[in-house]
């Protein structure tokens, strides 16, 4: 490097050079703050958050609508079923080909042993695409 001395001697000339220490001691300043503060920006607590579809389901005429109101009663596609009558139904639903979705819509009073049960016969039957539906809707 090149610094200008005291001297007054006719071959002085300017200094033509940039001195580069304080860039560089900018420069890893900036470094540290933005290593220090990138961890800061993401989340502190991990939270393993439930999946919950926002899209419209499109309903396709081979699923299954399977409903059980606040009585315990089963309906099937609408039609109401007798006690220990949906299993039979379940099991020729898991032998067509492709296999057809089973939407289970209970109601929200109902026990849940209820519903288990109803999901334990159709993984029984077969049937391995069981869904909830439930209401988008969020509660006042």
């Amino acid at each position: 490097m090149a610094f200008g001395g005291l001297s007054r001697n006719t071959a002085a000339q300017p200094m033509a050079e940039i001195n580069m220490i304080p860039l560089i001691d900018v420069m890893l300043v900036l470094l540290v703050i933005f290593i220090v503060t990138a961890p800061l920006l993401t989340h502190a607590v991990k939270i393993d958050l439930p999946k919950a579809s926002s899209q419209v389901n499109v309903v396709k005429k081979e699923n299954i609508h399977l409903s059980i109101d606040s009585s315990g009663t089963v309906y099937w596609n609408g039609e109401r079923l007798e006690e220990g009558a949906w299993p039979e139904r379940m099991a020729s639903a898991a032998r067509l080909e492709p296999q057809p979705e089973l939407h289970i819509r209970a109601d929200g009073e109902i026990a849940y042993k209820q519903v288990v049960a109803v999901m334990s016969d159709a993984a029984r039957a077969g049937l391995i695409r069981i869904g909830f539906v439930t209401d988008p809707r969020t509660n006042p």
